[in-house]
């Protein structure tokens, strides 16, 4: 089990750039795959991006190809998201996930949730 807390949300015009952290309690964050899942008014809980355990396998989804990057460094049990080139249908509430296993783009597959950030991207 490990307790996930996310940061670096906030407000930001279209085009430009915000990186979120999701810092991890436990000793145990190397074994985790993470994963990044956004959720705007009305809609379910969407993939946004995931890391393997190592860093070595990275997945995004195609509304974010390109734009946004997922990174970890496992020494300091955080977990990135890197994302420039924001448009208006960014905005939603961000929230980092871990799960043992096999890095997932499945929302089921992960069973450790943070509380979420808000992220505003203004046209």
């Amino acid at each position: 089990q490990v307790q996930l807390v996310e940061s670096g949300g906030g407000l930001v015009q279209a085009g430009g750039s915000l990186r979120l952290s999701c810092a991890a309690s436990g000793r145990t964050f190397s074994s985790y795959a993470m994963g990044w899942f956004r959720q705007a008014p009305g809609k379910e809980r969407e993939f946004v991006a995931a890391i393997s355990w190592s860093g070595s396998n990275t997945y995004y989804a195609d509304s974010v190809k390109g734009r946004f990057t997922i990174s970890r460094d496992n020494a300091k049990n955080t977990v990135y998201l890197q994302m420039d080139s924001l448009k208006p249908e960014d905005t939603a509430v961000y929230s980092c996930a871990a799960g043992i296993g096999i890095v997932s783009i499945n929302k089921v597959r992960y069973d450790n949730w943070g509380q979420g950030t808000q992220v505003t991207v203004s046209s």
